[in-house]
């Protein structure tokens, strides 16, 4: 039997809607105006679906009265927020598309986010953990010659742009749901991000089947520590509740592990979100035992590969007898595959479920590109509603990633099993997932290329027992000898995302090349575990 198929569940499967996200959030609050939509801990808000989609047409219309039009592209750089959430659905309903930016991206990162994808206007926070993004933004405004206005929250700003949602201006009637509404940056092989842009149709459709696979109804309450800027958030998150009327749970505005379990506790959550070492951190707290999480049924677990231990320690001691394990990547909106609440734990543990709803896979030989037999490795592609209509402004990367026939190659090595399940068993990539953030080798290279010490680079990941990999930068330098590894990291704070500072610095004299002159990275990551003494570490690299 071939490694294809697709999600086939009779004639009684559930259709995709045929709706842009600002329609269904409408009916939706139609049919349950006066339940919890939103409550976000620390910001003194509790709205119900009526109040927030008030709230949600004011900050419309005052993108309007700002001068963005439909199709135009507006960042948000913020932690979880409530301000998040009001931009997000607003934006979709002005029809402009919104531009998630890493609150962990620094200088050079916003830079080149916001030139790449013409922001006309950005919303950001003043500050967050050590970043002052009041000092960066106006120090990357003056290159970014689109830019023509920034808002920053807990200020004048907001509320200024606030007033100008009161002037009554109509909003766009003629949005279609096939209009890109939302671009989300990778890291990108190339050496630098790559914003895979989503349509209504991709998000909302993923978000609506992923809360139907979690069996949502208006009855739950999710707990989201899981950061908004990241599909896991955006689409996971919140429109998995809002397309079934469920109520989002803000615990704090970025991950705390006590935060989090007060928050399902305190608002009985029944559904609670997080990358495998959230879990683990919420599972190691002291006092974990003192929390009330009785009224948690069901959760998400994605990011990174799952710890056996750690789900049945999820499902036992937090009470998540239905948590599920999603696949995907942001190009394709962004889950493929899902285990269902009805999976056994060995199926939640060894694979990353079946084939989600009106999605396609299939497994190819690499070289081939023939489709593989059952339970042998190759190649993931996806095809469906869910897939990208491309990298924005870069139609060469988007036919590298999505062929003529409309596959996306994930680059990711997978087997698939006589009953659908599929299992991730390798990258064909170099990326690293640390502590379920994708970083790419390439990417931190390019950036320390630039470090006047450094002939040559490679960067790889090693296991790590917290974060699941850590990255590990081999370095060659200009003068013989060592380079100060402190001294590295130091250069890149305040560059690049603090998760894609290198922990390791090894200094080498050459890297192990092939014949042809090919450096073989895979030889250098086991040096790397060798000389660093990670041989024992438990680390899963799929």
């Amino acid at each position: 039997m071939l490694n294809r198929i697709s999600y086939q569940h009779g004639p009684s499967l559930t259709p995709l809607i045929g709706e842009t996200i600002g329609a269904n959030f409408d009916r939706v609050v139609a049919a349950y105006p006066e339940r919890d939509a939103l409550v976000v801990r620390g910001q003194d808000v509790r709205w119900s679906y009526a109040e927030l989609a008030v709230r949600v047409d004011r900050v419309a219309r005052a993108l309007l009265a700002i001068g963005l039009q439909p199709g135009d592209r507006m960042g948000i750089w913020a932690p979880n927020c409530a301000e998040w959430l009001l931009i997000q659905y607003a934006s979709a309903k002005a029809g402009v598309i919104l531009v998630n930016i890493n609150p962990a991206y620094q200088t050079s990162e916003l830079e080149y986010v916001l030139n790449q994808s013409g922001c006309r206007a950005l919303i950001a926070a003043r500050v967050f953990k050590s970043s002052d993004y009041v000092e960066m933004v106006r120090e990357v405004a003056p290159r970014c010659e689109a830019l023509e206005r920034t808002v920053f929250l807990d200020c004048g700003d907001w509320e200024e742009l606030l007033a100008a949602g009161d002037q009554g201006l109509s909003l766009p009637t003629g949005l279609q749901f096939d209009d890109p509404i939302n671009i989300q940056y990778t890291s990108g092989t190339t050496g630098f991000p790559k914003g895979a842009t989503l349509t209504h149709h991709n998000i909302l459709n993923n978000g609506f089947f992923i809360g139907e696979t979690c069996r949502y109804t208006p009855e739950d309450r999710v707990c989201i520590p899981v950061p908004f800027y990241h599909c896991f958030g955006m689409v996971l998150g919140n429109l998995a509740c809002t397309t079934h009327g469920a109520c989002i749970v803000i615990p704090a505005p970025s991950f705390e592990p006590r935060a989090t379990l007060d928050a399902v506790q305190d608002e009985r959550c029944t559904s609670l979100y997080g990358v495998p070492t959230m879990f683990i951190a919420e599972l190691d707290l002291p006092e974990f035992d003192d929390f009330d999480l009785t009224s948690l049924r069901t959760g998400i677990m994605a990011g990174s590969p799952c710890p056996v231990e750690v789900m049945r320690n999820v499902i036992e001691r937090m009470h998540m007898a239905e948590v599920t394990i999603c696949y995907g990547m942001t190009e394709t909106s962004p889950v493929s595959t899902q285990t269902s609440a009805d999976d056994d734990i060995d199926h939640r543990t060894s694979s990353v479920g079946r084939v989600h709803p009106h999605v396609e896979i299939k497994i190819i030989d690499p070289v081939s590109g023939a489709c593989v037999q059952r339970d042998v490795p190759g190649e993931l592609l996806t095809r469906g509603y869910s897939v990208m209509i491309g990298y924005w402004n870069d139609p060469e990367q988007t036919a590298e990633a999505i062929d003529r026939a409309g596959w996306m190659h994930t680059g990711d090595l997978a087997t698939m099993d006589q009953d659908g399940y599929v299992n991730i068993v390798g990258r064909s990539k170099d990326m690293i997932i640390r502590g379920g953030e994708n970083v790419y080798p390439r990417e931190i290279e390019e950036f320390l290329y630039t470090h006047p010490e450094i002939r040559d680079v490679q960067v790889v990941g090693v296991p790590d027992e917290r974060y699941g990999e850590e990255i590990a930068a081999l370095v060659i330098a200009r003068e013989h000898g060592k380079i100060d590894a402190e001294a590295v990291r130091e250069f890149c704070r305040g560059k690049i995302a603090h998760y894609k500072i290198p922990r390791y610095v090894i200094s080498v004299d050459e890297f192990p090349m092939t014949v042809t002159g090919k450096i073989q990275k895979f030889k250098l990551r086991d040096q790397a575990i060798e000389w660093l003494g990670l041989r024992g570490a438990i680390v899963d690299t799929a």
